[in-house]
């Protein structure tokens, strides 16, 4: 198939995406954009023991999965990309054609506001998704598959609900 999700979850790898998203899109391969974690054996280590044998995980910085994106499109598998903030799929996006974008798990810190439950952001943050936006990218907030996607739009004008 293809990379069928394109998600922003600052916990990267755990259960809502490996079964949450990977069960019901019969995802058999994750690609995680992280710089830090790419470097890392350690981390690596510690989110491959989160994802089930028969599930590949490529752990790749920016810059080589800008590279590697054609390819992970004509998987014949099902897939997920994932980075951890904003900022890194904003890269991908300008430099490698990502057409959507799910918002899942970006939570507290200082200096950002609550959108939904499990949605804060900042005013850099903010910006940087309508940006995402212009560039003709479909982006929304769900959590889990069986949520009500939650347009951008109606996320930054607080009528999520």
């Amino acid at each position: 198939m293809t990379l069928v999700l394109h998600r922003i979850d600052d916990r990267l790898i755990h259960g809502q995406v490996v079964v949450g998203w990977g069960q019901p899109l019969n995802i058999q391969f994750i690609v995680l954009v992280d710089d830090a974690v790419a470097a890392s054996e350690w981390e690596q280590e510690l989110y491959r023991m989160g994802v089930p044998p028969e599930m590949d995980v490529y752990f790749l910085n920016v810059g080589d999965a800008i590279a590697a994106l054609p390819r992970y499109r004509d998987d014949s598998r099902n897939g997920i990309l994932l980075t951890g903030d904003i900022e890194t799929m904003r890269r991908l996006v300008d430099d490698g054609g990502i057409p959507n974008v799910n918002l899942g798990g970006i939570h507290h810190r200082a200096g950002r506001t609550q959108r939904l439950r499990y949605v804060f952001l900042n005013n850099d943050e903010e910006a940087a998704l309508r940006d995402i936006a212009t560039q003709g990218v479909s982006i929304s907030a769900q959590d889990v598959p069986g949520a009500r996607p939650i347009p951008l739009d109606d996320l930054l004008a607080g009528v999520a609900g």
